[in-house]
């Protein structure tokens, strides 16, 4: 438990430092670090042996983050400099491309290679950074980052309250097992206090980041943002079971270490990959009709 403590209280100084430096290039780099960690767990514990192919899926993370707007590199390379680079090769080609040197690479060391190695490999590479992107995605989405950075909250808010709400609640009241054969310890009572939970601390925080921030959050939005806790919600419990998925398919534990007491990058993110795509759809949705 002190190790949890320690580690958590040194999480949070890192977060509130990224917070504080969110309109700098520290946020591509906490992004591009967490991406490429996350990749390199999955295929580490899906036994992915062909260095090659690791190295390269690592590499890839943290770079598909440079893709991710064209104001990531502000203020080191302007937004309409590195927009153009972005525009010009779009983020479809270097997928194709890594595609290629993986099945390459495939080729060239079939005898210790697998096809499942390759598809692994590819869905770690892509799948993860691009649920990572969305971080810097959200912010850079508005020209009020304000309203931008307080959706990168929402999406979080809706992972880790359910989260800790189905922990508290299931310890509580937990009797109805909610998939025993995926995650034993998850009841139908946890999740259910894990939904509550997310609604009321969404609201909460909604209404305080109006009145620091300003009003920025526009009311029809405000609106549709609570309406779409629930939804946003479930679907980080669905990542969390995703994980627990992921997990007995390979017959392992967890998928790292790097967070003593808390396990890898993938345990303490699995919900907010989730959230965070269903953040930035509600979003693309919402301005368009708004």
């Amino acid at each position: 438990m002190k190790q949890r403590l320690i580690t958590a209280a040194c999480l949070l100084a890192v977060l509130a430092v990224v917070v504080w430096q969110i309109n700098t290039p520290v946020l591509l780099i906490a992004v591009a670090f967490l991406s490429a960690v996350a990749s390199g767990e999955i295929m580490k514990c899906a036994k992915v042996e062909n260095t090659f192919i690791r190295v390269v899926g690592i590499i890839f993370s943290a770079c598909f983050q440079l893709f991710a707007s064209a104001k990531v590199l502000e203020p080191w390379v302007s937004a309409s400099i590195w927009g153009k680079v972005i525009d010009a090769v779009p983020n479809i080609v270097y997928i194709i491309i890594l595609c290629l040197v993986f099945f390459l690479a495939m080729l060239k060391d079939y005898a210790y290679t697998t096809f499942e190695d390759v598809s692994v490999s590819i869905f770690a590479s892509v799948a993860v950074p691009f649920g990572f992107s969305i971080f810097i995605r959200l912010r850079d989405m508005y020209v009020d980052e304000q309203f931008g950075i307080y959706l990168i909250f929402y999406a979080l808010i809706c992972a880790l309250a359910t989260d800790t709400g189905a922990q508290l609640m299931g310890m509580a009241f937990g009797k109805h097992k909610m998939a025993p054969n995926i995650s034993p310890k998850k009841t139908v009572e946890g999740a259910f206090g894990g939904l509550i939970f997310s609604m009321v601390l969404n609201a909460v925080a909604l209404t305080l980041y109006n009145k620091l921030a300003v009003n920025v959050i526009p009311q029809n939005m405000a609106t549709l943002l609570l309406a779409m806790v629930l939804p946003t919600s479930f679907m980080g419990m669905m990542g969390d079971l995703s994980a627990s998925v992921l997990k007995r398919n390979f017959e392992v534990k967890d998928f790292g270490k790097i967070f003593p007491g808390h396990g890898g990058v993938m345990a303490r993110m699995d919900s907010s990959l989730f959230t965070l795509p269903v953040t930035y759809a509600i979003a693309l949705i919402a301005s368009k009709i708004f």
